[in-house]
């Protein structure tokens, strides 16, 4: 296995433990319950808030493993290192690191339409595809402007977005108290279909709103005092943004009918309208900062885990490079960005959210099992400790939300797969050819 120049600039620990939870929770609380709390509400009926408590408890049970993972092994790279050490194989590493790769570009595609469509239209009549393209152009700009920056923004898009979702909250909650809610909304249970399928359904659709702290296992090289940090900062996002879903998932359906909910394309401005004495433009312009924080992110994200592969010898060793001046990783942003642009210029948003939950599921189970098989590998250092129960119950769950997804999700994955598949060899033959001229 080859890597970069280890005499080459390294990331900076710039990343403190406030920065890393609100870098968490501003990924977390994303775009997700923005766009698609209204497919949930079509899936669910009113028991929109069951469906989010479930895909919570379901990401916490995997979120122990990567607490154990990142503290034991602090490098970027995050569950493709965790798999090259537990299964000692590069191709499954390069399989798991392409799959949360691919998740990551996939998921940023469908940001970018999310930022592109009813919330955008609210202010300026632009075609979808060149304004998404624009605003991946962007973000790749930002991103590689410098990782402190970066969550410097993230630091104010994070306080917009929490304040949006606890505005709508209020307003819910101000519209119960005056009357003019359905409670029963709220517990209204889908039609035609049993209440166990679709709560699991729906709560496929709501996984996808609590992915994301997986992304922060990337960072693990830029984080101070990462064992003591690291898991205060995942567990702490994750109950935040799960509180604050579950209250939304309760008072939208109250507010308005789940079938209404369920016809728009943004749900959540249909509680604002409801309320009616806040602006339906201003809360527009919220969802608009947070559908941009989770494309940030998310992006930071796949650059940063590119990068670690690189440095793997699991993608080209010119990956692995930084930017001289801004010591970020210029190459990874520009390849995962072009990637993005494609997926964003020929896929569905409901499609893309779907396909990104189905390869993280992947990376998932492979953490689940590395952080079991790794056990017997210590470390000299003090670092997080799951029980063991918790893997064990994170790989069921995760073999459960396999059995939702559709086939045409499937077809994709398994597309950026077979490309990703052609990039291993590429990269391997390369490998190999450099090390016989140098032993000739």
């Amino acid at each position: 296995m080859t890597s970069t120049d280890t005499a080459a600039p390294r990331l900076r620990r710039a990343v403190t433990g406030p920065l890393l939870f609100l870098f968490i929770l501003g990924d977390v609380l994303g775009a997700g319950v923005y766009a698609l709390i209204g497919e949930m509400a079509g899936e669910a009926g009113g028991l929109v808030w069951l469906s989010f408590a479930v895909a919570l408890a379901m990401a916490m049970l995997t979120a122990f493993s990567y607490a154990e993972l990142v503290t034991k092994y602090p490098q970027a790279g995050g569950s493709a290192v965790y798999a090259q050490k537990a299964f000692r194989s590069p191709l499954v590493a390069f399989l798991v690191g392409f799959c949360m790769l691919a998740a990551g570009v996939v998921s940023a595609a469908g940001l970018s339409l999310a930022f592109t469509g009813e919330y955008l239209t609210a202010f300026l009549d632009v075609p979808q595809v060149p304004a998404a393209i624009a605003f991946l152009v962007l973000v790749a700009l930002v991103n590689a402007w410098g990782i402190k920056e970066s969550l410097r923004a993230n630091v104010v898009m994070t306080a917009v977005e929490s304040a949006g979702l606890v505005l709508v909250i209020v307003l819910g909650a101000w519209v119960i108290g005056r009357g003019d809610a359905d409670l029963d909304g709220a517990f209204a249970p889908p039609a035609d279909t049993s209440v166990w399928l679709a709560v699991l359904g729906s709560a496929l659709v709501a996984f996808y709103s609590f992915v994301g702290f997986e992304t922060s296992a990337n960072l693990a090289e830029e984080i101070r005092d990462v064992s003591r940090v690291y898991p205060r900062a995942l567990f702490g996002a994750l109950g935040t943004a799960g509180a604050v879903y579950v209250l939304l998932g309760f008072v939208a359906p109250a507010v308005v009918p789940p079938e209404e909910l369920a016809a728009s394309t943004g749900p959540l401005l249909e509680v604002v309208r409801a309320a009616g004495f806040v602006s339906p433009e201003l809360f527009a312009a919220v969802a608009l900062v947070a559908v941009a924080n989770g494309a940030l992110l998310t992006m930071i994200m796949t650059s940063r885990l590119t990068y670690g592969m690189a440095h793997q010898g699991l993608l080209p060793a010119a990956l692995g490079r930084v930017l001289p001046r801004r010591r970020t990783p210029g190459l990874a942003i520009l390849a995962t960005t072009a990637l993005a642009v494609l997926l964003a210029v020929t896929g569905e948003l409901v499609d893309l959210a779907s396909t990104v939950v189905l390869l993280l599921l992947f990376v998932f189970l492979s953490t689940n099992v590395a952080v079991l098989v790794l056990r017997r590998d210590p470390v000299d250092h003090a670092h997080f400790r799951s029980p063991t129960a918790i893997p064990v119950l994170a790989i069921a769950s995760c073999l459960l939300l396999l059995t939702q997804q559709e086939a045409q999700h499937w077809a994709l994955a398994g597309i950026l797969l077979a490309g990703g598949a052609v990039v291993y060899a590429l990269t391997r033959w390369a490998s190999s050819a450099r090390q016989r001229r140098t032993e000739s």
